[in-house]
């Protein structure tokens, strides 16, 4: 990234391929809905360019999912949605076959049933993977805190998903 910002846009190529899958997964997860989660993908990737020389050298992860997060809040702020149809999403997947597992499924409606702080922290930490430390500056908090809030919302997760088997 840091070539990219001081104009190498060849590079940009790399780091599309590398990461838009998991900012896709991310946005979909955090929206349920597929063609929103692409049209804000792309976009993410412009900001990308566009405010490339905002980069500073930090972890490149960090600065990419933040810019994603702001992206998705500021979709719905423009758009006066304040939260997500669970219930249209939990079908949607089913329906769709994209969840065969029925496993998967409760999974997904029981991390749907999560408010959208705690659904965020666990998609970007269990599903993307993304470390506490890295966590906190997307969230703007500390790693501690970080980490206490992402076993907050397992155990609430954990309850979710027990109360509907």
């Amino acid at each position: 990234m840091q070539k990219v910002s001081t104009g190498n846009l060849d590079l940009l190529k790399v780091l599309f391929e590398r990461h838009h899958r998991y900012v896709y997964n991310y946005l979909y997860k955090m929206s349920g809905d597929a063609m929103l989660s692409e049209d804000l993908t792309q976009d993410v990737f412009y900001k990308l360019i566009k405010y490339r020389s905002s980069y500073k050298n930090g972890a490149f992860v960090s600065w990419l999912f933040s810019i994603a997060r702001n992206n998705l809040k500021s979709y719905y702020t423009r758009n006066h949605r304040l939260h997500v149809d669970i219930e249209s999403i939990s079908h949607k997947t089913v329906d769709d076959g994209m969840e065969k597992n029925e496993e998967l499924s409760q999974l997904q409606l029981a991390l749907g049933k999560l408010n959208e702080s705690d659904r965020e922290l666990i998609v970007l930490n269990r599903y993307q993977e993304i470390k506490y430390e890295q966590l906190a500056t997307i969230v703007g908090s500390t790693p501690g805190a970080v980490k206490t809030r992402v076993s907050r919302a397992m155990k609430k997760l954990k309850e979710l998903y027990f109360e509907n088997n």
